[in-house]
């Protein structure tokens, strides 16, 4: 599957407090983590219990490689993702999960969202992640190994 450039765009970028609304308040909301099994399993996921929720975990990149993942759109159908869906894209930083939902809508996906940030967001003035926006800075509960 390839996107057609004169598609429309994804739905938009999201904060992190409002995803965690979204997904609170629309039971078709489903947040995708598009990030690697190395950044789940060792950087941490976002935590839904509290919502009775579980994030789908579908790499939009395979590593080490980080070629596309062509089955992205499989897999995700093969979790129970629907078309009208309210899908709420998130990777570390807010790059691959825009790609994520820039390929997906043209593709009959309504409702994609950037989760803006991401999960750790940009680096701060040490060149570490997770302080200064995103997920984790948000103080959104997640979940490390």
């Amino acid at each position: 599957m390839t996107t057609n450039p004169t598609s429309p765009t994804y739905a938009g970028e999201i904060s992190p407090t409002d995803t965690w609304k979204r997904l609170a308040d629309d039971p078709t909301a489903k947040l995708v983590d598009v990030r690697t099994q190395a950044e789940w399993a060792y950087v941490g996921v976002p935590d839904l219990t509290q919502l009775g929720k579980q994030p789908l975990l579908v790499s939009w990149q395979v590593f080490p490689s980080m070629a596309r993942n062509d089955a992205f759109a499989e897999q995700l159908a093969a979790l129970g993702v629907k078309p009208d869906d309210t899908l709420l894209f998130i990777c570390r930083s807010g790059i691959r999960s825009k790609a994520a939902a820039e390929y997906l809508t043209p593709l009959g996906y309504s409702s994609c969202w950037n989760v803006a940030d991401g999960f750790e967001g940009p680096h701060d003035e040490a060149r570490h992640r997770g302080d200064k926006a995103g997920w984790k800075a948000a103080n959104l509960p997640w979940v490390q190994g």
